[in-house]
């Protein structure tokens, strides 16, 4: 029995080798390269997944992809509870108001989006990302438009709604999201538009960031145009209907 197990274990240990390297005499590239492409899709994003639920995350593609291009980045990670509650509230207004309901898809919205296209095929189709499938997208791809990202961010959107409570989901939103001119995650934006701490946002500054979110390099929270000053009076309108009714129940 012994020496049953001793050959098993042999030939268990030499397999990697062997998926490597092959008979020694021709090269297995495409072995090699379905390896490699196992690895990044299933092995290393659920380690990086259930590490980031515990210890703040360094960065992201886009800030390096910025760093090397010599870009300007402003980060700082901050915890949920340093962060002021009005700007949760204002970013589950602004872009997922069933983020505590759904599993990381929003159907309905989906659905309701495909209706409107068909209702004026003229316009865009308007985006229904929930802020799962967005903090999965910003924490592992390139902002690179292509049906493969789209594929990659769905399966990371459903890792990452398996690995993380909601709360930890909407924290790293708030740490990570681009908020325009090199600023990324809620202090950064705080101190570059308003001066202070994300922890000393009010209802107004925290719908201003919110109502910037779809375009931030093009409109200022700060100095906010007709459009902006308008959408964040219907965010805070918004923001006391997600406490009153319970929408934000899943982070409390």
């Amino acid at each position: 029995m012994g020496g049953f197990f001793h050959t098993a274990w042999g030939k268990l240990s030499a397999a990697p080798r062997w998926i490597w390297r092959g008979d020694g005499v021709h090269a297995p590239w495409l072995r090699r390269i379905v390896v490699i492409v196992f690895t990044f899709l299933v092995p290393l994003p659920i380690v990086l997944i259930l590490l980031f639920r515990f210890v703040p995350v360094p960065g992201t593609p886009q800030m390096l992809l910025d760093l090397v291009t010599f870009n300007a980045v402003h980060y700082s990670w901050r915890s949920y509870d340093e962060i002021s509650p009005a700007l949760g509230r204002a970013v589950i207004s602004a872009e997922d108001q069933r983020f505590c309901a759904h599993n990381g898809f929003d159907w309905k919205g989906i659905d309701d989006a495909m209706r409107e296209h068909q209702r004026h095929p003229q316009k865009p189709l308007r985006g229904a990302s929930t802020i799962s499938q967005q903090t999965a997208r910003t924490l592992f791809l390139l902002p690179v438009r292509s049906w493969v990202r789209k594929g990659m961010e769905a399966y990371l959107t459903v890792l990452i709604e398996a690995l993380w409570p909601k709360k930890r989901i909407l924290t790293a939103y708030l740490n990570l999201v681009d908020w325009g001119h090199g600023n990324y995650g809620a202090e950064a934006a705080s101190q570059a538009y308003f001066h202070r701490s994300t922890s000393a946002l009010n209802r107004a500054e925290a719908a201003r960031l919110a109502a910037v979110l779809p375009n931030p390099d093009h409109w200022r929270a700060d100095r906010p145009g007709r459009y902006v000053a308008g959408r964040s009076l219907k965010l805070r309108g918004r923001m006391v209907d997600v406490s009153e009714d319970g929408l934000d129940w899943c982070v409390k």
